[in-house]
């Protein structure tokens, strides 16, 4: 039997306090099916959530919220607003050393830090080089996640700081086990880079100096969706698996049997 899902709505939210909120429902398979409404979610982070916005998450039903998180991300933004009844799951990607040293530069560089850091490509190269990282070294937290939205995770909602790269990498990952097709999955990551639910980066000096445009140049490659990013994502799966099929039975170890539960659960009816 078909689980019940409450009823989401069509047009997204305007929420206050969480940016980069939206239900993935709709996306294509290359079967000719589609994505259920109202059973996968992404966004940033929930810590500044406002009261209205908690209502809002509420009424979504959600079985269990994904915090891709860090310590030290944690620790700038503080922690998730409490939603009652749903299942928080933290599970780290990226190292809290690195997300330190990443929230200090971006908080704390100045200029000529940032230009040796960042200028030339660098922030950019930076940035494939995670994604690449997060897919050959973080293979038992996506197991943990495709196989917990086999079981009963649903609907749930996958965030971490920015909602960009590490919930962007975990919503390609599970879109990608169900068969979603790889231009699909794409565009939606690059949704991200829509004014409205662009990270807000923050930094120490707020001054014409501290936020100059070189400043916010030098940093915007590390706060954009760029397809060069998740391209280097699937390379790597190409690279090291020869493809997705390996990807998910050997480097996750999913079976066919559970990529057929996570079809069932995430969607539509053939």
């Amino acid at each position: 039997m078909t689980q019940q899902l409450p009823q989401v709505p069509s047009t997204e939210p305007d929420l206050a306090g969480v940016r980069n909120f939206r239900d993935v429902g709709g996306l294509p398979t290359v079967d000719g099916r589609q994505v259920r409404h109202g059973v996968l979610f992404r966004s940033g982070h929930l810590a500044h959530a406002t009261v209205a916005d908690a209502v809002f998450l509420d009424s979504l039903g959600l079985h269990t919220i994904f915090d891709f998180r860090n310590g030290a991300d944690q620790k700038l933004e503080g922690p998730d607003v409490e939603l009652a009844g749903v299942r928080n799951v933290n599970l780290p990607l990226t190292d809290p050393a690195d997300g330190a040293v990443f929230w200090k530069m971006v908080r704390d560089g100045n200029l000529d830090e940032l230009r040796e850091i960042l200028a030339d490509g660098k922030a950019a190269g930076r940035m494939s080089d995670t994604y690449r990282e997060i897919i050959k070294e973080r293979t038992g937290e996506h197991s943990q996640v495709l196989h917990a939205l086999a079981e009963d995770s649903v609907p749930a909602l996958m965030h971490c700081a920015a909602g960009k790269d590490r919930a962007g990498l975990s919503i390609a990952v599970s879109l990608l086990a169900v068969g979603v097709e790889r231009e699909a999955i794409m565009a939606d990551y690059l949704k991200s880079n829509d004014p409205s639910r662009r990270y807000k980066v923050s930094r120490s000096d707020n001054s014409p100096v501290g936020m100059s445009p070189e400043v916010m140049e030098l940093l915007s490659p590390l706060f954009e969706a760029r397809a060069e990013y998740l391209d280097a994502a699937f390379e790597t799966i190409e690279e090291v698996w020869g493809g997705t099929e390996r990807y998910l039975t050997e480097g996750l170890s999913v079976t066919p049997e559970t990529r057929e539960r996570l079809r069932l659960r995430l969607l539509d009816e053939a």
